[in-house]
């Protein structure tokens, strides 16, 4: 025989039969969800700090408020991090209607083990958190930093993302952005009723290239050479979000004849932040002073000091080379000052054809006396024609 519905003011679920305990359990989700969500999990509502009938615009406004309180990068407090979480984890359920409404009528483990699947209705669905709050951070604002909606790329950022000078979150404020609408910025009050969608990342661009000189001697050019440099740059880690220092060899092949000026590019290899193209590495050629020779393209240019005595009654000189070598240069014929002889094919190779060289140009400057005995000036006056 059929109990009479006791009334549900005064009705209790522990002592009741089968039957009614199901009508009690009926009722009580359908008419106290919100007591029963406490109960059964977290309240994703108490964490955005909005009402259960709170709509999208104002569960929108709510994540932006408190993810930017929260903010790892930006909140220092040892829980930040796991309230961060919770946080994208509440928006991501209430910002979706399918998602809040399972949550709203059977909570957090209802929403998780699929709680919306009894009946006969077939079809379950479990929800789990996809766990990255950074990535749902990135997609609500349009990447990982947006406070480029106010300032633009082109300032200086720490290695977080953050400008912890140009941006302060103020606690006690309703919207972390209202501080802005007081110095007259464009569209900051109505930023936050655009929808995320709206606001889209700013292209990366690439910086400008790092230049280096890079040194080498005439003898690494005349030989060819590999030099190994080592760069300490910033690099991304596989979160995309934080940054390590390291260092890298990167080796450097000097081919024969290189001129100076030829640049070697390593492409990307300069400081990767979130908000960047790493730069190109460049290394300029720069010809190293040589004790003795002087590079004149694929010529070599040896300055030859003679006395005037061997300039006027001849001599021969000997010329060194750039692999070691020594040439012995005979001169018969008196040798003014500036006078050049050429020595074919001593000289660097030809970049495009190593196997030809330039020439090594022999400059001749004469040493003349301090002074001159007044016999020998005598004798020389006798002997050395007026023209």
């Amino acid at each position: 025989r059929e109990e009479p519905l006791v009334p549900a003011e005064s009705r209790s679920c522990v002592s009741v039969s089968v039957w009614s305990a199901e009508s009690c359990t009926r009722f009580s989700i359908k008419d106290s969800a919100r007591t029963n969500i406490s109960v059964m999990g977290k309240d994703y509502y108490k964490i955005l700090g909005i009402q259960s009938g709170s709509n999208e615009d104002e569960v929108k406004k709510a994540y932006r408020k408190m993810a930017l309180k929260y903010h790892p990068d930006k909140n220092k407090d040892a829980n930040a991090e796991e309230k961060f979480k919770e946080i994208a984890e509440a928006y991501d359920v209430l910002s979706d209607s399918k998602k809040r409404a399972i949550y709203d009528q059977y909570g957090e483990e209802g929403l998780k083990t699929g709680g919306g699947s009894s009946g006969n209705s077939g079809s379950t669905f479990h929800y789990t958190f996809h766990g990255d709050p950074h990535a749902t951070f990135a997609s609500f604002f349009g990447g990982s930093n947006p406070f480029d909606i106010f300032f633009g790329s082109t300032r200086t950022r720490m290695s977080n993302g953050f400008d912890h000078e140009d941006m302060d979150i103020d606690e006690d404020d309703d919207d972390p952005f209202s501080a802005f609408g007081r110095f007259g910025i464009n569209g900051v009050n109505g930023l936050h009723r655009r929808h995320p969608e709206q606001i889209h990342s700013r292209k990366k661009v690439q910086d400008p290239p790092v230049i280096h000189e890079l040194k080498v001697s005439l003898e690494e050019i005349y030989h060819g050479c590999t030099k190994r440099m080592k760069i300490t740059r910033r690099r991304l880690n596989s979160d995309g979000r934080t940054i390590r220092t390291e260092d890298k060899i990167l080796n450097i092949v000097i081919k024969k004849g290189w001129k100076e000026g030829t640049k070697i590019t390593f492409p990307k290899e300069g400081d990767a932040t979130p908000d960047n193209i790493p730069a190109d590495v460049v290394f300029v050629l720069k010809d190293k002073q040589h004790t003795h020779f002087k590079r004149d393209g694929t010529n070599v240019v040896y300055a030859a000091k003679i006395s005037l005595k061997e300039a006027l009654c001849g001599c021969t000189v000997n010329i060194p080379t750039i692999d070691g070598r020594v040439i012995p240069l005979p001169c018969s014929d008196v040798i003014k000052p500036g006078t050049v002889k050429r020595l074919r094919g001593e000289g660097l190779p030809f970049p495009k054809v190593p196997t030809q060289r330039g020439d090594l140009i022999v400059e001749f400057q004469v040493r003349f006396p301090e002074r001159i005995p007044l016999q020998s000036r005598e004798v020389l006056k006798q002997h050395i024609p007026c023209s």
